[in-house]
């Protein structure tokens, strides 16, 4: 990790053990500190009231997501299957880009085409591939199975949203899906992709990213984090207004896709941005829970906070450039999206730069009171979600690494909030110096899944 993330981090660290002493050292001095402690309580739960209440919105809305699959999973065994389109870009992905491939094929889609883009790797990503396309155009395939057609495109490095682009220009299905060159595809993502394009209406689709890496405990703390995100996003479905749909496993209307004339090459989040652009078009987005796709996280610290901030910094661009959208009248705009989604976006980065002084003050309240209720119900509530959340996953063995760890999320969440302040902050820096960021990369070690 470079000197300079060392430093945001200790500075970050340095907070907490300040306020925290500050607070303990008034609790000693001053018997009036305990009703400002008290008034300070009562101020941290306003502060933290709009994004309970969209959490209390998104938990009563989830059986309704239940229910819509069941009437999606019905209309699909008599539905004619849609054409697919399945791009893969890929920079120096020769750890894991064949095993992506041939995750692909392996859906056995009837109407399936694969476009690889190698966008200028210095790898043995085009060796390997090519390689592979010789071995595949002899392969036989049983009566029973589909052959995919498979493209093979080789760029001069351009970046990820210009490799898409050109990809696009090769699609001829209905439907285009991507995956990064690091993930695997579930045998049956596609099909369950595709039924959830069963309205017009329907732009883009969301699947469901899981971590697949898991041996390391800072890959088990993304993909506990990983969990508890896609597992709210059933609720952003329900309301058609998911506003983030990862590149690594996102599907779209081609002729949607074309008419916006393809990715924007300028956001460094190209998949949030286009999928905010077909939002602010009027058009619906949805989630797979069952379209499961593996990708690998950052094993190191210096990659997960690279990470962090790229997608920081590319969805505070997105929420620049789309911030006609917050609280829009327009009919065709979700008021789930334009009220409660995009302004609870930001003002969680508004809470994210307190948060320190919130828990300091949280956890002193507990402790000069000797009041521990509050703390042990948001402990059990945070640990009964989290088994819900086990439970619910279409791939539960996946997760049984995760069924002890339930218990300490609470925790281990709050290490995700120290990554994710520091890429806050130094996309605020950014923002403010007016400097831009290029597409930083990590030591890739494969998906184990």
């Amino acid at each position: 990790m470079s000197s300079s993330i060392w430093g945001k981090l200790a500075l970050i660290c340095f907070g907490y053990l300040l306020t925290g002493g500050f607070i303990w050292l008034h609790l000693h001095s001053d018997p009036q500190f305990y009703a400002d402690l008290e008034a300070t309580r009562i101020g941290i739960f306003l502060l933290l009231l709009p994004i309970l209440v969209k959490y209390l919105i998104q938990l009563f809305a989830l059986p309704l997501y239940f229910f819509r699959q069941l009437k999606i999973d019905k209309e699909a065994k008599s539905a004619n299957p849609l054409g697919v389109s399945v791009l893969i870009p890929a920079y120096n992905e020769a750890k894991g880009i064949i095993g992506t491939i041939e995750s692909v094929v392996s859906n056995q889609y009837p109407d399936l085409q694969i476009i690889v883009i190698n966008d200028g790797s210095t790898d043995e990503t085009e060796e390997l591939v090519e390689n592979y396309l010789t071995k595949f155009s002899s392969r036989r395939f049983l009566k029973s199975q589909f052959k995919p057609e498979i493209k093979y495109l080789s760029l001069t490095n351009g970046g990820k949203a210009r490799a898409l682009n050109k990809g696009l220009r090769l699609a001829t299905k209905d439907i285009v899906m991507t995956i990064d060159g690091d993930c695997l595809m579930a045998p049956d993502a596609i099909k369950n992709t595709v039924k959830q394009f069963n309205s017009p209406k329907v732009g883009a689709v969301a699947g469901n990213v899981v971590i697949g890496n898991k041996r390391k405990l800072i890959s088990m703390v993304q993909q506990l984090e990983y969990l508890c995100g896609f597992f709210f996003r059933r609720a952003d479905s329900v309301f058609n207004s998911v506003f983030i749909i990862g590149g690594a496993a996102a599907s779209y209307r081609r002729d949607i896709l074309t008419r916006l004339g393809g990715f924007d090459t300028d956001i460094i989040t190209e998949d949030i941005e286009i999928s905010l652009r077909i939002l602010s078009l009027g058009f619906q987005t949805r989630y797979a829970a069952d379209a499961l796709t593996y990708t690998e996280a950052p094993s190191d610290f210096k990659g997960w906070c690279n990470q962090r901030l790229r997608w920081k910094f590319g969805r505070f661009q997105t929420l620049m450039r789309y911030r006609d959208m917050f609280f829009s009248n327009s009919k065709k705009h979700h008021k789930y999206l334009t009220l409660l989604t995009l302004p609870i976006a930001v003002y969680g980065e508004f809470i994210l730069l307190i948060e320190a002084f919130l828990i300091t003050a949280f956890f002193g309240y507990s402790i000069y009171s000797d009041n521990y209720a509050p703390l042990m119900l948001l402990i059990g509530l945070i640990t009964f979600m989290t088994y819900i959340q086990l439970l619910c996953h279409h791939d539960r063995k996946h997760f049984l690494n995760l069924w002890l760890f339930a218990p300490i999320a609470w925790i281990l969440y709050y290490l995700v909030d120290v990554i994710e302040f520091q890429a806050l902050y130094r996309s605020l820096k950014r923002l403010l110096q007016g400097k831009g960021l290029q597409w930083q990369r990590w030591v890739r070690e494969g998906v184990n899944s």
